[in-house]
């Protein structure tokens, strides 16, 4: 077997781990990326980017049928031609991975290799069969992969995950989803834009991330009325017969109905790629997940030489965060001992439904009951958004009550990816709800809806100083 001495080994080449090796080899130190699966990022090859090549055809189905209520009139039904749909996704998914790839392949050879690793010791590892890695200090990046409960197992090969989606030749008939969080809205609303028969079972009550309960009540409703969606539905009976999936369930008015499927897709969570990793010939403490325990602010694993980033931790799985993390633990591999803090940034999430939905700054659950007012606007008369036609949607935001400063927000509506940023720049300038107000507001555009939110939160601010 090979034998390879090194200061930093980064487990995993996807968003985080390239972060980190580059970060160690920008500090000066030698280091070694090893990764088993294909390159490519999650991001890229089963994420970020094939879902919104669907979402965008999905988009363009759904526009060119409601056209008629401009006045302009397209003869004849829009025709979607699935193999044509699928075709595209899969050919710019691949140049999508194929960027990343070649940044992979600039890496020196000797600093790639291939295989499965695991641990034979704090910071010594096994790759495959071939090569023994001995490190001065390792950094897990090894991401994450779809969670799928046991008694979905019923169906067979009906089953799929959203990394099966993009690989479609063709769209199916039908596809019941389970878990009505980000990637089960937007690959459910996609598919049944695209024509495909959707249900979306969730469990609790929640719709994608929201935490406000009047936003997750009124995306529950926009939503249902374009394809049937129960966040709290109660499934009765699962079954295979033949090649279809049979779902027996309670229907909102206490009734139990049955439907078939051609596919089931389950969009149930993501779980750590931690469990091959023989993280027990360490002696790094295990979470109940079988993670290591981390410091969320340095990401060091106890006081080991170690250091786990992106997906693998699973504190904030988004791309621009698992590069700031990647980044931080390469950099503190490098200086060991001298551990860096990762200073984060504004938390911001956008799930690309339509209407899209956002969340900035804290969430609604993250606050104090009556330490902040809401300020809220509805943009279903918001003046821009009736002009396009894309008036549906709830906003609030979040104010101090002692301070005044912008806190948060959650929202459903036309552009919210958009919004999203101007809000996370203002959360992380520390701004007033009065600052953000003497910002300049453009007219007529969707921002103004903003602005009528931030104007209420400061009407109730207001209030509350002239009461005391």
């Amino acid at each position: 077997m090979k034998t390879i001495q090194t200061d930093v080994a980064v487990i995993g080449a996807g968003t985080a781990g390239l972060a980190a090796y580059r970060a160690a080899i920008a500090a000066g130190k030698r280091a070694v990326i090893i990764e088993g699966g294909e390159y490519g990022t999650t991001c890229a090859r089963v994420g970020c980017m094939p879902s919104k090549l669907l979402i965008a055809a999905a988009e363009t189905a759904h526009e060119a049928r409601h056209t008629a209520a401009f006045g302009v009139h397209v003869d004849g039904p829009v025709r979607i031609d699935g193999r044509a749909v699928m075709q595209r996704v899969r050919s710019e998914r691949d140049r999508f991975v194929g960027f990343v790839v070649r940044g992979v392949e600039n890496i020196p050879e000797a600093d790639r290799l291939r295989g499965f690793a695991r641990f034979i010791d704090n910071t010594m590892l096994q790759v495959g069969e071939h090569t023994e890695v001995r490190a001065s200090r390792v950094v897990i990046a090894t991401g994450s992969r779809p969670a799928v409960p046991a008694a979905f197992g019923v169906f067979g090969d009906r089953l799929v995950i959203n990394d099966d989606v993009f690989s479609w030749q063709d769209l199916p008939r039908s596809v019941a989803v389970f878990g009505p969080g980000v990637i089960g809205l937007e690959l459910g609303q996609a598919l049944s834009r695209l024509g495909v028969r959707v249900r979306v079972f969730g469990v609790g009550g929640g719709v994608g991330p929201l935490t406000d309960p009047e936003i997750r009540e009124y995306a529950a409703e926009a939503f249902n009325a374009e394809f049937p969606l129960q966040p709290d539905a109660t499934v009765t009976d699962m079954r295979r017969e033949g090649d279809e999936a049979v779902i027996s369930f309670e229907t909102p008015s206490g009734n139990v109905a049955t439907e078939r499927f051609e596919y089931v897709l389950a969009a149930t969570g993501r779980r750590p790629n931690v469990d091959n990793l023989a993280i027990d010939n360490t002696a790094l403490k295990l979470d109940a997940r079988g993670v290591p325990e981390f410091d969320p602010v340095t990401l060091q694993c106890g006081d080991a030489p170690v250091f786990i980033a992106g997906d693998a931790n699973n504190v904030l799985p988004l791309l621009h965060e698992a590069a700031d993390e990647g980044r931080i633990a390469g950099e503190s591999a490098a200086r060991w001992p001298d551990v860096r803090a990762l200073t984060r940034r504004a938390p911001i999430a956008v799930v690309f439904s339509d209407p899209q939905i956002a969340m900035v700054g804290k969430r609604f659950a993250d606050l104090t009951p009556g330490s902040f007012v809401t300020g809220e606007v509805s943009f279903e008369d918001q003046g821009r958004s009736r002009v396009m036609l894309k008036n549906k949607g709830l906003m609030h935001v979040y104010a101090d009550r002692a301070t005044g400063r912008f806190l948060g927000a959650e929202w459903l509506g036309p552009r919210a990816e958009n919004i999203a940023h101007l809000l996370a720049w203002a959360y992380q300038q520390d701004l007033t709800i009065a600052q953000m107000l003497a910002m300049p507001y453009y007219h007529p555009v969707v921002e103004e809806g903003l602005r009528t939110a931030l104007r209420d939160a400061e009407a109730k601010l207001v209030q509350l100083d002239e009461a005391a």
